[in-house]
């Protein structure tokens, strides 16, 4: 695998916007942990491509905004993470949130789960979610 990130489309026309700062902002959350970053695949796609994933290796029978594949070794993290772009805007109105900011929150989050976050349990998912806060905060830095 190939340090450095990369931005991909599966069966959606998506495009990242600024993709520098975005990695910019990545790689600096990834520091932040005192980890390195490998190989990282952003892959946007629909719901369906998402929940036909979700059913095949995880069983859930669900939508869902993101799935991460950990391929971590040591104190480099890589992996691909899954993003439903129908997920993001749907959440972006739900929670009133605007699109771009959901779609920042759920990146980041993927990266925390490859960095060892969880959000499974109460105590876990609270530090997950302060996690994604200070990442976001950097963000509003950059």
């Amino acid at each position: 695998m190939t340090p450095g990130f990369s931005f991909e489309s599966a069966d959606i026309a998506f495009e990242l916007a600024d993709i520098p700062t975005h990695t910019l902002w990545l790689e600096r959350v990834i520091a932040m942990h005192h980890r390195y970053p490998g190989a990282i695949t952003f892959i946007f796609c629909s719901d369906n491509y998402l929940a036909e994933m979700n059913q095949q290796y995880l069983d859930h029978d669900t939508f869902t905004d993101v799935i991460t594949f950990d391929y971590s070794s040591g104190a480099v993290i890589s992996g691909d993470i899954f993003i439903s772009i129908d997920r993001i805007k749907d959440n972006a109105v739900q929670f009133n949130n605007a699109f771009e900011k959901e779609l920042q929150l759920v990146m980041v989050h993927g990266v925390l789960h490859l960095l060892g976050f969880e959000d499974k349990e109460k105590a876990s998912e609270k530090a997950m979610r302060d996690a994604e806060v200070a990442a976001l905060n950097l963000l509003e830095h950059l």
